[in-house]
């Protein structure tokens, strides 16, 4: 047997009583082969990314497993793909059981000839788990049964930079109840870029940020850029729902010296469903809640050459009073079109400037006509009410619009604008296989000077 500093991948094995290591032979026991000593079986232990399109440089390890026997301990070195157990000796693998120090339980699956056991994911490092086999043979024409167990200790991460996830929504200043509308994507801003090139890099940071609301609602995440992920449901939130997120980054393999590091998780819920549906061509705006209309609004939107964006906004935030100025949006000063205004109840739909407001200058053209510069304008007490009935995550949607369509990333929450299977196209782990669309910058993302523009 070679020594104990000759053993490189799974590193040192170290034996408890009554358990025995089979040799590292180039040729193992294959199925079908008698079990030596009566009542044990040959296990091989292996975490070689081989199997799932990596090169292997881990040597796997056979082990003599007795039944009734003290449990076998290991330190895995380079354990780089997914936990792997198979059997190599008559029988199959009944039930198999891997937890970790906390007693949460590693997902994994057995083939359907019960020969194997694989995680869905590699083990994070500086953890120690515990696999419960349950081994069915049949010993002289009786079904035999027997358990084994396998305490496992992966090794710590080596010392550097961490990838971490920032969770959100999240929002700034000192009040945040943590309430949402049932539009509201969920965000992950990494701290390090894994570029689409590395398609398993990116299957591993998404596997590893979990996701659960209850009701419970289908959802996935997509690659908005290298370090930006959004997720939305299938449809859009339950009302009234808890959505929980969490990061199992860390101590897992992201790449080449990469590993992930630790990230506070994130709690939000969601209030009734507030939608508002403005119709360019009828000059209203319908608003309900959960499916009832509520009010119907006059409104005036977009002349031509300032077209209101059509399609599924969702509400990113609220100004009592805002600054609006025609050279934001590159209207020159002296021209007839400009405007140097302070409007009131202004709620912010996009990151370039467009709002929904009071623009009690316009009355006579609202319900009839459309001059504004792209944003929805109203009476005074309408925007006023509007104000106080929406928040951030609620929908606006724009129908029979005239101008370009709402992009999904790079002016706001345009993600209700992909279809579901365009959506689950920008996941790693969906169909279509891994890649980004949209426009890198995601929810910070301003235009090209860094301003905020409004648009009256």
């Amino acid at each position: 047997m070679a020594s104990r500093n000759s053993i490189k991948g799974w590193g040192a094995l170290s034996l408890a009583a009554g358990a025995v290591l089979a040799l590292n032979a180039a040729q193992p026991a294959a199925v079908g082969a008698p079990i030596t000593p009566t009542g044990s079986t040959l296990l091989t232990v292996d975490a070689c990314p081989a199997a799932h399109g990596g090169l292997c440089t881990v040597p796997r390890r056979t082990l003599l497993l007795e039944a009734r026997r003290a449990p076998i301990t290991f330190d895995a070195r380079a354990a780089l793909g997914p936990l792997d157990l198979a059997l190599r000796t008559p029988g199959r693998l009944a039930d198999v059981t891997v937890t970790d120090q906390k007693g949460r339980r590693v997902a994994g699956a057995v083939t359907a000839d019960g020969g194997r056991w694989t995680s869905a994911a590699p083990l994070p490092a500086d953890g120690r788990y515990t696999a419960r086999l349950v081994v069915e043979r049949t010993d002289t024409g009786r079904l035999r049964r027997h358990r084994a167990r396998l305490d496992l200790r992966t090794a710590a991460a080596p010392r550097g930079d961490r990838l971490t996830a920032e969770l959100g929504p999240r929002r700034e200043g000192p009040v945040d109840d943590g309430t949402y509308g049932v539009g509201q994507p969920l965000t992950a801003e990494l701290s390090h870029p894994v570029p689409a090139g590395d398609p398993e890099a990116r299957r591993t940071v998404e596997r590893a940020l979990d996701v659960r609301s209850t009701p419970r609602a289908e959802g996935a995440w997509h690659w908005v850029g290298p370090t930006t992920l959004h997720y939305r449901p299938r449809t859009y939130w339950p009302a009234r729902a808890t959505i929980r997120v969490h990061s199992a980054l860390d101590g897992v393999r992201i790449g080449d010296g990469l590993y992930g590091g630790p990230s506070e998780p994130l709690t939000i819920t969601t209030g009734d469903r507030i939608e508002a549906v403005t119709d360019v061509a009828r000059h209203t705006m319908d608003v309900f809640r959960d499916g009832t209309l509520i009010r119907s609004i006059p409104v005036t939107t977009g002349k031509a050459g300032y077209r209101t964006r059509g399609g599924t906004k969702v509400v990113l935030g609220k100004e009592p009073t805002v600054r609006m100025r025609g050279d934001s949006i590159g209207i020159a000063r002296g021209s007839k079109d400009f405007y140097d205004l302070k409007v009131r109840w202004a709620t912010r739909v996009t990151w370039s400037g467009e709002y929904l407001h009071a623009a009690p200058w316009s009355l006579d053209a609202q319900g009839s006509e459309n001059v504004s510069h792209g944003c929805t304008g109203m009476s005074t007490e309408d925007a006023a009410w509007f104000f106080r009935t929406v928040r951030e995550g609620d929908l606006v949607r724009v129908v029979n619009a005239y101008g370009e369509p709402m992009s999904p990333f790079d002016n706001g929450y345009g993600d209700w604008n992909l279809s579901w299977a365009e959506w689950r196209r920008g996941s790693a782990l969906g169909p279509g296989g891994p890649g980004a669309s949209g426009a890198p910058g995601g929810p910070g993302a301003r235009n090209a000077a860094g301003a905020l523009r409004p648009e009256l």
